[in-house]
């Protein structure tokens, strides 16, 4: 049995997957900003008062000091930025390609679910338990509800370009 024509198709899914983790996350960085210039200016304030800084650099910080690392803050701050922040985004991409591989859903739902599932797990579940963020209930509904919206336009985003690179090589001249 060969496999190279298997081994060919998952990598594939994995390097279309990763760029759309990465395209996502620049789609919801704009969707969430967006949304939050929408927010009240009440809210904007409460969660300004609680929020103990940014996840990602919080993440890096803290991860840096479990290895033993003496960062930079500059440093702290990209490895936030790249690692946690953009890292994420793009790790999680290939479980959109293992949703269309493995279930019947469409692009549009399977980039839905992802983004739903990428919210309630990391921004609703890992993101306060680590301490990387001030408890859930500390924060305004509209900051949860921006953050649901964002990461469901992250899924859309993940969708459309692995959709679109997908298209794009079914479509190439042959080798």
């Amino acid at each position: 049995m060969n496999r190279t024509p298997k081994v060919r198709r998952a990598l594939a899914d994995i390097g279309a997957g990763i760029v759309g983790g990465y395209v996502g996350t620049k789609v919801m960085e704009r969707v969430s900003m967006k949304l939050y210039e929408l927010e009240s200016e009440e809210d904007r304030k409460r969660e300004e008062e609680v929020r103990p800084g940014d996840p990602p650099i919080i993440a890096a910080g803290k991860t840096a000091w479990l290895l033993g690392l003496d960062l930079s803050e500059e440093a702290v701050e990209r490895l936030g930025l790249y690692l946690f922040h953009y890292g994420l985004g793009a790790s999680w991409g290939p479980a959109y390609t293992l949703l269309r591989r493995k279930t019947d859903l469409a692009p549009v739902p399977a980039g839905l679910l992802l983004g739903a599932a990428m919210s309630l797990v990391v921004d609703e579940g890992m993101t306060p338990y680590f301490g990387f963020s001030a408890p859930n209930r500390a924060y305004p509904l509209s900051t949860h509800l921006r953050g649901f919206a964002a990461h469901l336009a992250y899924g859309l985003g993940v969708a459309a370009t692995v959709e679109a690179i997908r298209w794009l090589g079914a479509n190439s001249a042959p080798d």
